[in-house]
C-alpha cells in the first residue's frame, strides 16, 4: 500500500503542474483533469472501485480549494475579479456545493461518471453557442443570481469541479468580458470547492473501507502530489490570459471541455 501511495503521489506531481496552468489559463479549479485522471490512477493505485469516483470528486474538490485560490490571487493582483459578481454569487454557491456532496454519496457510483461527462459536454455546447454572438443581457437581480449560484454550486460539486466551467459561460452569457468572467470564477470555485469538500469529508467519516491517509473521501498522497504543482504553475496560465484574445479563450476552453466529455464517455 505504501509503494502505490508513492506511486501515485509521483504521477499526481506530474498532473498538478498541467491543472495549474489551466486552473490559471481558464479560470477552472481543475477538476475536468483531475476527476477524470484520478479515476484512471486510482484502481492503478490499489483503491477498490467502489471508491474510486467519490475519491475522485473529493479529493479534485480539496486541490480546488488550493488551486482556484492560488489562481484567485494572481487574478486579483491583475485586476480581473469583479468582486460585485462574486459576492452575490456567494451565498448560492456555498449552499450549492454543499448539496451536491450529498447528492453525490446518494447516486449510484456507476453513474457518477456518466452524470459528469453529460455535465462537461452541454457546458462545451454552450461555450460554443455563445461565440456566435456577444450578448449584452445584464446579469439578472440578486435573488435570481443566488438562485443561478446555488444551481452551478450543486452541479460543480456533484461533478468535483470547481464550478469555473459552469460560472464562465454564465458570465460570458450575460455580457461579462472574458477576463473579468474568468477571474471571477476562480474566485467562486474556491468557495464552491471548500464547501463541497467539507460535505464529501463529512459523509465519509466513520467508512472502514477507505484507505489509509484518508479524510473521509479526501486521499491526502494524491491532493499534495497535484496541489504542490498545481499552485506553482498557476501564475503562468494567469499571466496568459492578458496576452490571449477573447475569442481564442473560448475557443480553448470549448476544445478542453469536448475532449474531457468524450474521454469519460469512452472511460
Amino acid at each position: 500500500m505504501i509503494d502505490n501511495a508513492l506511486w501515485l503521489f509521483a504521477m499526481c506531481l506530474v498532473l498538478g503542474s498541467g491543472v495549474g496552468l489551466l486552473a490559471g489559463l481558464l479560470g477552472i479549479g481543475g477538476g475536468l483533469v483531475v476527476v477524470p485522471a484520478l479515476v484512471w490512477l486510482l484502481p492503478r493505485a490499489g483503491i477498490g472501485s467502489e471508491l474510486v469516483m467519490h475519491i475522485a470528486l473529493a479529493t479534485s474538490l480539496a486541490s480546488i480549494v488550493l488551486t482556484s485560490g492560488s489562481s484567485a490571487r494572481n487574478h486579483i493582483r491583475l485586476g480581473n475579479v469583479d468582486f460585485s459578481i462574486v459576492k452575490t454569487l456567494a451565498p448560492g454557491v456555498i449552499i450549492g456545493g454543499l448539496g451536491g456532496s450529498v447528492i453525490a454519496e446518494l447516486v449510484p457510483t456507476a453513474l457518477l461518471p456518466r452524470i459528469f461527462a453529460v455535465i462537461v459536454l452541454l457546458l462545451a455546447l454552450q461555450m460554443l453557442a455563445s461565440m456566435r454572438f456577444t450578448s449584452m443581457r445584464p446579469l439578472p437581480g440578486p435573488m435570481a443570481t443566488v438562485c443561478s449560484g446555488g444551481v452551478i454550486g450543486v452541479v460543480s460539486s456533484l461533478a468535483g469541479i470547481g464550478g469555473g466551467s459552469l460560472t464562465v459561460p454564465y458570465l460570458s452569457l450575460h455580457g461579462v468580458e472574458m477576463r473579468r468572467a474568468i477571474g471571477s470564477a476562480s474566485l467562486s470555485g474556491a468557495l464552491i470547492a471548500v464547501a463541497g469538500m467539507l460535505g464529501f469529508i463529512t459523509t465519509g467519516l466513520g467508512d472502514e473501507t477507505l484507505p489509509p491517509m484518508s479524510i473521509g473521501y479526501v486521499y491526502l498522497p494524491a491532493l499534495l502530489g497535484i496541489v504542490m504543482t498545481s499552485m506553482i504553475t498557476t501564475r503562468y496560465g494567469a499571466a496568459l490570459v492578458s496576452r490571449l484574445p477573447t475569442m481564442t479563450l473560448k475557443k480553448i476552453f470549448a476544445v478542453f471541455l469536448l475532449f474531457i466529455s468524450l474521454e469519460m464517455f469512452l472511460g
